[in-house]
C-alpha cells in the first residue's frame, strides 16, 4: 500500500483494501500492540470503515500515541460523513459547499434536506448545528446537537457543541456536564479542557460576589 499512499491514490488504494482483506481483518488490527499496524487500521478506516467500526476507533482516542488517536479521531469524522443514504449525502455535500462559501442559509436548507432524507443521519444534524451557532441561534443548534448525540452517542464533536451552545445561554452546570461527556469519549480535546477551567472559574467568582 506505501506507494499508494504516497501517491494519494485513494481509488486503488481502496481497491486493494477490499481485495486483500475484510473489514473484521482491518478492526482485528486496531486490538493488536503492534502500534504501526493500528495505525494503518485507523488510515483504512477511515477510507471503508462503517458505523460498525466506531466503537473500536473509540477506544484508540483513549490510547498515549497522540499520531494513533489523531488518526482514530479522522477516521470516526469521516465515517460519521459517509453513513447518510445516497440522497441525504447529495445534500449534505451541498450543504458543505454552501458553508464553504459563507451562504449559511443555503448550507442550512440543504443540511435540513439531508436530515429529511434520512432522519438518521447524526452528521447532518450536527453540521447544521455549527450553522445555527454561528447564526447565534443557540437554541436550535442545542437542539441539533442533542438530536446527533441521540443518534451517535460517541459523537464527541456534538457533546462539545452542545456545551458551546449551553455556556452561551448561560447554562454553566450543564455546560460543563456536556464538556466533561465529550471528553470522556475524546480526552484529546485540549480546548475544552480551558473551557471547562474558565467556566468553574467565573462560576466560582460568581459565588464569591452573590455570597
Amino acid at each position: 500500500m506505501s506507494p499508494l499512499l504516497q501517491r494519494q491514490d485513494v481509488h486503488a488504494t481502496i481497491c486493494v483494501i477490499h481485495r486483500k482483506w475484510t473489514m473484521s481483518q482491518v478492526v482485528e488490527l486496531l486490538d493488536t500492540d503492534h502500534l504501526d499496524a493500528k495505525r494503518v487500521a485507523a488510515l483504512v478506516l477511515s477510507l471503508i470503515g462503517t458505523d460498525s467500526c466506531l466503537e473500536v476507533l473509540s477506544r484508540q482516542l483513549q490510547h498515549p500515541d497522540r499520531c494513533l488517536s489523531q488518526m482514530a479521531e479522522h477516521a470516526m469524522w469521516s465515517i460519521w460523513v459517509r453513513i447518510g443514504n445516497d440522497e441525504a449525502k447529495r445534500h449534505f455535500a451541498r450543504g458543505s459547499t454552501a458553508a464553504s462559501n459563507c451562504d449559511l442559509a443555503g448550507a442550512i436548507r440543504h443540511f435540513t434536506r439531508a436530515t429529511e432524507a434520512d432522519p438518521g443521519f447524526a452528521e447532518a444534524y450536527n453540521q447544521r448545528a455549527m450553522i445555527y451557532y454561528l447564526q447565534e441561534r443557540f437554541e436550535e443548534s442545542l437542539r441539533d446537537c442533542v438530536s446527533a448525540t441521540q443518534r451517535m452517542p460517541l459523537h464527541f464533536g456534538a457533546f462539545a457543541g452542545a456545551g458551546h451552545c449551553h455556556a452561551s445561554l448561560g447554562n454553566t452546570a450543564e455546560a460543563i456536564a456536556c464538556y466533561e461527556r465529550a471528553k470522556r469519549i475524546n480526552p484529546h480535546l485540549e480546548c475544552v479542557d480551558e473551557l471547562i477551567s474558565e467556566l468553574r472559574e467565573a462560576e466560582s467568582t460568581q459565588m464569591k460576589l452573590d455570597s
